[in-house]
C-alpha cells in the first residue's frame, strides 16, 4: 500500500532538490519569526537526511557555520560551512564536545523523533526525554538572546516541560507548521531570546 506521506510537500521537496519535505515546518517558521540569519552559528539536532542543513546553510551563507548531529549518518554533500558528525546526542562527553569544539551557537535547532512505538504514552515519553536532552545543549552552548526551536509529540510529559523552557528564554510560543501532518501530534516549541548566565541559563 502506497503511504500517503506523498503529499503536496513531498512532491514540492523533489522539484526543489531538498532531501525531505520538513524543510518546509523550517521554512515556515523561519518566516514568521527570522530566526536565521547572515553569518549565525546554528546547531541541528536529528539533522538527517539534512533538508535542514541545506536550508540553513542557504541562510547564514559562508561565514556562518551549520552542524548537523545526527545517529545515522549523513551523506550528502553541503558546501564547507556545513559541518556533519554521527553522535548519539545522549552519550557521554558530547555536550563536553560541542562546547569544546563548536559552540556558542546563534540558534539550535531539534528536529529529533523517537523511534515510536506506537503507544502514545511510550512515544511521547520518549520524545520528551530528547527535548530535555537538547534543551539541556542549548543552555550550554547557545549565545545570550539566542534561539531554540524543537519537536516534541504532546502529551503529560510537554506540559511539564514547558515552563523548564520558559525559565530559560524570554519568550516561549508552540507551533504547528502547516506542514506537519495533520494527523500528527507532533508541535515545536519555539523559545526566543536566551536568558544567558554564568550557569549556562
Amino acid at each position: 500500500m502506497t503511504h500517503v506521506y506523498q503529499d503536496h510537500y513531498f512532491h514540492r521537496a523533489k522539484k526543489e532538490h531538498f532531501l525531505a519535505r520538513a524543510v518546509y515546518k523550517l521554512e515556515e517558521i523561519q518566516l514568521r519569526y527570522k530566526l536565521l540569519k547572515p553569518g549565525y552559528r546554528v546547531l541541528d539536532l536529528g539533522a538527517f537526511p539534512g533538508s535542514w542543513l541545506q536550508f540553513c546553510s542557504n541562510l547564514v551563507g559562508p561565514r556562518g557555520l551549520v552542524l548537523g548531529v545526527d545517529l545515522k549518518q549523513i551523506t550528502h554533500t553541503f558546501p564547507p560551512h556545513v559541518v556533519c558528525l554521527q553522535r548519539d546526542v545522549m552519550a557521554p562527553g558530547f555536550l563536553e564536545e560541542l562546547a569544546d569544539r563548536f559552540a556558542p551557537f546563534e540558534v539550535v535547532l531539534s528536529d529529533m523523533a523517537p523511534a515510536t512505538s506506537g503507544i502514545r504514552v511510550a512515544d511521547s515519553a520518549r520524545s520528551a526525554l530528547l527535548v530535555e536532552q537538547a534543551l539541556q545543549v542549548a543552555r550550554l552552548t547557545l549565545k545570550p538572546n539566542g534561539h531554540f526551536l524543537a519537536k516534541i509529540f504532546q502529551g503529560t510529559d510537554f506540559h511539564d516541560l514547558l515552563p523548564e523552557v520558559k525559565k530559560a528564554f524570554h519568550q516561549v510560543k508552540v507551533v504547528k507548521p502547516a506542514a506537519s501532518r495533520k494527523q500528527s501530534k507532533e508541535v515545536y516549541i519555539l523559545a526566543l531570546s536566551f536568558k544567558k548566565t554564568d550557569e549556562g541559563g
